[in-house]
């Protein structure tokens, strides 16, 4: 299982970079919910249940992800370290970063033009990238949706990257049966989630190849 924390000491330099990559994130998810062809897939379940509830999605994905903690524990149970909670006070915070991306951004009027929707679907794409490029290497506490997978495959002995393509797809799943049911209106899972699930990890990596160009060096980026 990858260290939740770095064996060197977490410089303040390296919680900032943190910090920055998870908001950055957050500014890509809401791009790609502005861009009104369906939202990522880290945020598709807790986006349909603020589209069913009323609730503010950031509300939402802090309630989700801290519910995620609760998986990982019954699914670790005595592997499951004291200091793995620190993700619930991860997951709080991604959860505020959604609400604020999405008051940023709320001064963009509904987009009805599709030329302007693909354009922001890949803006979304790429800042979420990009955010991803950053937050992934500091290795300090990693967002409960991805801890969630490393649970996942610990339990089922299968590679992250594997599991990881399942998570998504359960996500994917999981909002568009609770859309379903609930006969949800707007698209919370379209054509948009399905490029952003198959292109955000390519995306990073072409960001590292570009990194790696420039500076000689590549990120760490084991959870790719």
């Amino acid at each position: 299982m990858m260290n939740f924390f770095n064996q060197n000491k977490i410089e303040y330099k390296r919680i900032i970079k943190y910090v920055v990559g998870l908001f950055i994130m957050n500014i890509g998810i809401a791009f790609s919910i502005k861009s009104n062809l369906g939202s990522t897939p880290v945020v598709a379940v807790p986006y349909t249940i603020s589209i069913i509830s009323g609730i503010d999605v950031g509300i939402c994905n802090m309630a989700f992800l801290c519910f995620v903690v609760l998986i990982e524990l019954l699914l670790l149970r005595k592997a499951f370290h004291p200091k793995h909670f620190l993700q619930v006070f991860v997951g709080i915070l991604f959860g505020a970063f959604t609400s604020i991306s999405m008051i940023l951004l709320s001064v963009i009027p509904p987009i009805d033009n599709l030329i302007i929707q693909i354009i922001f679907l890949i803006l979304g794409i790429v800042i979420l990238a990009f955010g991803l490029f950053l937050y992934v290497p500091t290795n300090v506490v990693p967002v409960p949706i991805d801890g969630l997978t490393q649970a996942v495959s610990i339990y089922a002995n299968q590679s992250f990257a594997k599991i990881k393509v399942m998570t998504d797809i359960t996500m994917i799943i999981i909002s568009l049966s609770l859309s379903l049911i609930f006969h949800v209106s707007d698209i919370t899972v379209g054509i948009g989630t399905i490029i952003a699930a198959l292109s955000v990890g390519t995306t990073v990596k072409i960001m590292n190849m570009i990194y790696a160009k420039l500076t000689g060096k590549e990120a760490d980026l084991k959870k790719m």
